[in-house]
C-alpha cells in the first residue's frame, strides 16, 4: 500500500466539497478514510501492528484499543510509519531552536505538545499533514465572511502573540510558513508571549495588524494597554487559541478593541479539531478527525452529556498515526442542527484554566500570562514535569519531577535561574522561589492538571 499524498489545493477543495455533500456521502468518506488509516498503520507501524494483532477484518471503530500519550512516547521508535526515524535523533535536532519550523531529515516539521497533562509529546508533520492542517484553517477558521473580507482589504496583515521558545504547533507552523515564503514578513509576524507587555505593545503598534491572534491570557493583558492609549491598534477581528476563552473575556476584548472575537479548538495531535461558527458552536472537522466523547473507562458518552475525556482519531497524519488517542479535554457533543448551516456535529468545551500570576514590585502589580511562564519552564531540560504555585507576598513554590539522572536540587536550581531571569525581565526582581516537597498533581475535584496556579 502506497502512502496517500494530499496537496494543499486538493485539501482545500475537499474541505469545500464535504460541507456540500449529502449525509450518506460524508459518512462514506469518513469510513473510507478510517479504513485507509488503520490499514496503513497496521502495515507500516510496528506499534500498531502489535496492538491490532487480534483485530478482525470486519472491525468497527470501538474494536480498536485506545492509545495514550505516555504509552506512545514509551514506544516512540516503533510508532511512526517511517522506519528511519528515531526519537533520540529528533530530540537532538530540537535542541537547536533555530530548527523551529525547519524540516528534519528534509521531510518533517517537528512539534511538541504543551503537555497540559504534564507529559509532552513529540510529533511528526509531513507535507500531507501540513497541507491538510493549513487547508482547514484557510477554508474554515474564520467564522464570518465580513471578517475575511476585512482581512483581505487590509492586506491580510496577521500577527500572533505566542510562545516562541519551543516547537509548539502555532509557533512552528508560522515559522515554517515564513521560512518557505520570506516575502510574507510584512504580512505575517509572531511576537514572543514571553516578552514584557511594554515590548509587545511596541511591536503591535509598529505592525498594525488586521487580525490579532494569541492566547486569551496574553490578550487579556493588552486590554488595559489599549484603554490607556499605550496600545493603538484597530484589528478587524481577534482570533484566540491555546487556552479556554471565557464569555466574559470575549466580551471585554470585543468592547475594548471594537471588533469580533472568536476562537478555535486545536491540538498538536489533530490540528484544528473544531472551528467556531458565528453561533459560537465548535463544529468538528469530522471529515479529517473523529472525536469520541467517553467516560473515564473509555465508554461512549451520549450527545448532551459531559465527557471525562475524548478519543481522537486523525485521518490524515500517515507519518505518525493517532487512532483513538486519549485527550483529557471534557466536552459535550451536540448532534442537533446549528443555525449556521454547518452539518457537522458541534462541541461545548471545558477549557484549560491555568491562572494569570500576580506579583508586586514597589507597590505596582505585575501580571504574567501563564503560558509565558510555562514556556520558560518547558525549556529547562533538567525538568521532566513541573507545577508552579504563586503565593502571597511574591512567594513562588515549585513542584518538580527531575529528568532521568538529574537530582531534585540540580533541577530546581536550573528552574529557579530561568524563572528569576524571566521575572526580572518583567520587572519583578524580588520573588522568593522555593522547592516544594510535593510532586506535581492534578486537582482533586476536577481531575484537570494545571501547570500554573495563582493563590494570591
Amino acid at each position: 500500500m502506497k502512502q496517500p499524498k494530499i496537496g494543499m489545493l486538493r485539501a482545500m477543495a475537499q474541505c469545500v466539497q464535504y460541507k456540500k455533500a449529502a449525509a450518506l456521502e460524508r459518512e462514506a468518506l469518513r469510513s473510507e478514510r478510517l479504513k485507509t488509516m488503520v490499514s496503513w498503520a497496521r502495515e507500516n507501524s510496528p506499534y500498531y501492528a502489535e496492538l491490532y494483532r487480534d483485530i478482525r477484518p470486519d472491525y468497527s471503530l470501538s474494536d480498536l484499543p485506545p492509545v495514550n500519550k505516555v504509552d506512545l512516547m514509551a514506544h516512540w521508535d516503533e510508532w511512526p510509519t517511517d522506519r528511519a526515524v528515531h526519537l533520540a535523533d529528533a530530540e537532538a535536532f530540537m535542541r537547536d531552536l533555530d530548527h523551529i519550523g525547519r524540516k528534519w531529515l528534509g521531510k518533517y516539521i517537528l512539534f511538541t505538545t504543551s503537555g497540559s497533562t504534564g507529559n509532552p509529546l513529540t510529533a511528526l508533520c509531513d507535507s500531507t499533514t501540513y497541507n491538510v492542517m493549513a487547508a482547514v484553517n484557510g477554508v474554515r477558521s474564520i467564522a464570518r465572511k465580513e471578517d475575511m473580507a476585512a482581512l483581505i482589504r487590509r492586506g491580510g496583515k496577521t500577527i500572533g502573540v505566542f510562545a516562541t521558545g519551543g516547537f509548539y504547533l502555532g509557533n512552528s507552523s508560522a515559522r515554517a510558513r515564513l521560512l518557505q515564503m520570506p516575502w510574507k514578513k510584512r504580512q505575517m509576524a509572531i511576537i514572543s508571549a514571553l516578552l514584557p507587555v511594554e515590548q509587545i505593545v511596541e511591536k503591535l503598534n509598529d505592525f498594525q495588524p488586521a487580525m490579532l491572534g494569541g492566547y486569551p491570557s496574553n490578550l487579556e493583558l493588552l486590554i488595559e494597554e489599549q484603554r490607556s492609549g499605550h496600545l493603538k491598534i484597530h484589528p478587524a477581528f481577534i482570533m484566540t487559541g491555546g487556552e479556554y476563552l471565557s464569555d466574559a473575556l470575549r466580551l471585554r476584548l470585543s468592547e475594548c478593541f471594537g471588533c469580533y472575537v472568536q476562537t478555535s479548538y486545536a491540538c498538536t495531535e489533530g490540528g484544528t479539531v473544531a472551528c467556531e461558527c458565528a453561533e459560537r458552536h465548535f463544529h468538528i472537522n469530522d471529515d479529517w478527525v473523529i472525536v469520541e466523547p467517553v467516560d473515564s473507562e473509555n465508554n461512549p458518552v451520549p450527545a448532551g452529556v459531559r465527557s471525562d475525556k475524548i478519543l481522537l482519531t486523525n485521518l490524515y497524519n500517515f507519518a505518525q498515526p493517532f487512532i483513538r488517542y486519549e485527550i483529557t479535554d471534557r466536552v459535550i457533543l451536540h448532534d442537533e442542527p446549528c443555525a449556521c448551516g454547518n452539518p457537522s456535529p458541534w462541541l461545548e468545551l471545558e477549557g484549560r484554566t491555568d491562572d494569570v500570576v500576580r506579583l508586586t514590585q514597589d507597590g505596582r502589580e505585575i501580571r504574567l500570562a501563564p503560558l509565558a511562564i510555562y514556556a520558560t519552564l518547558k525549556e529547562v531540560h533538567e525538568l521532566r514535569r513541573f507545577q508552579l504555585i504563586a503565593l502571597p507576598e511574591n512567594l513562588v513554590e515549585l513542584r518538580i519531577i527531575p529528568a532521568e539522572g538529574v537530582s531534585h536540587e540540580a533541577a530546581f536550581q536550573s528552574a529557579k535561574t530561568a524563572l528569576e531571569s524571566f521575572f526580572a525581565l518583567h520587572g519583578a526582581a524580588q520573588v522568593s522561589i522555593t522547592l516544594s516537597g510535593d510532586e506535581p498533581r492534578q486537582d482533586a475535584g476536577s481531575g484537570k492538571f494545571k501547570h500554573i496556579i495563582c493563590r494570591t
